[in-house]
């Protein structure tokens, strides 16, 4: 074990719930990437370092990267700590996994630096806990495909994550955040408790159809599949413009999206990259016409997940 190492990561935002797969489905983005430096330390124990101007807490067990570190560490037989100098560009509360690219981030540069000794699966269950310390829950849709890459499908958490990555087709991913803020542990509050079955049951063939229409490469299924009849009524009142988002997104050709995450970040998929600038220039006209200050990202999805330098 060398001290002496260090490394850097590139911790990418993700898009999670993917309109019908509430807390299941999850892909990662090429941009933005949060950047992490860690190295070990003799000391035990975690320490955090924030090189951005966003105050978050550096008390490991408050703090996402720390959490997980934490939990990692627990399974270290060695005495051996972890530092973590962390520099945010994905915005806490934006939608887009600020949250889950600090917890991926810091287990994967862990990992690596005490020479990959835990497999991806046992990354995203101590990353999970970084996301208790977020939202209450330790949920992987963010968490998953930032360690993966690619698209994930989350089969089930306990009592380790069942990681399935998914084949997708190239796709484009336009991305709007506005600069409001929406903490997703009351964007699960106001969830409610009980779905009808009707309801239940057009959700499934949905969730179905987007994976066999990723695995199909059928851009036609995708799009008809893109439909969020529980989750998404509730938590768009949260989200100013975004009905009109999403209806002139699908009139510039996009295949479909929604709610990233928890929101207030809405993501729409587009099968040629005109299509998706055509849906950035959409979601530009949108907010300015409200005067809420944005920032739009156009992508593609990240295969790789957080990326080690």
């Amino acid at each position: 074990m060398n001290f002496s190492d260090s490394i850097t990561v590139l911790a990418p935002a993700t898009v999670a719930n993917v309109v019908c797969g509430f807390d299941v489905l999850g892909f990662a983005l090429n941009e933005p990437n949060d950047t992490m430096h860690l190295r070990l330390t003799e000391q035990p124990g975690v320490v955090i370092i924030n090189e951005d101007d966003y105050d978050l807490p550096t008390e490991p067990t408050r703090n996402v990267a720390g959490a997980a570190l934490l939990a990692l560490l627990r399974a270290v037989p060695e005495a051996v700590g972890v530092e973590v100098r962390i520099n945010k560009t994905i915005k806490p509360g934006s939608g887009i996994g600020s949250s889950a690219a600090s917890a991926a981030g810091a287990v994967v540069g862990a990992n690596r630096l005490l020479g990959e000794r835990f497999s991806k699966a046992e990354l995203v269950d101590f990353a999970m806990y970084g996301e208790e310390v977020a939202s209450g829950v330790r949920h992987a849709d963010n968490i998953a495909p930032g360690i993966y890459g690619g698209v994930t499908l989350i089969r089930a958490t306990t009592p380790l994550p069942d990681i399935v990555p998914l084949a997708a087709p190239p796709l484009f991913v336009t991305v709007v955040h506005p600069q409001i803020e929406i903490k997703t542990s009351h964007a699960r509050q106001i969830l409610k408790e009980h779905v009808p079955l009707k309801d239940a049951i057009k959700q499934w063939g949905n969730v179905a159809g987007l994976v066999a229409g990723l695995l199909q490469s059928d851009y036609d299924l995708i799009g008809r599949s893109l439909e969020d009849v529980i989750i998404e009524p509730v938590r768009s009142i949260l989200i100013p413009g975004f009905a009109e988002v999403k209806a002139r997104s699908r009139e510039a050709g996009a295949l479909g999206g929604g709610i990233s995450g928890s929101g207030p970040s809405l993501f729409m998929l587009s099968r040629e990259e005109a299509t998706a600038q055509a849906v950035e220039v959409v979601m530009r006209e949108v907010y300015t016409s409200l005067g809420l200050d944005h920032h739009t990202y156009l992508t593609t999805i990240n295969q790789q997940g957080c990326r080690i330098s």
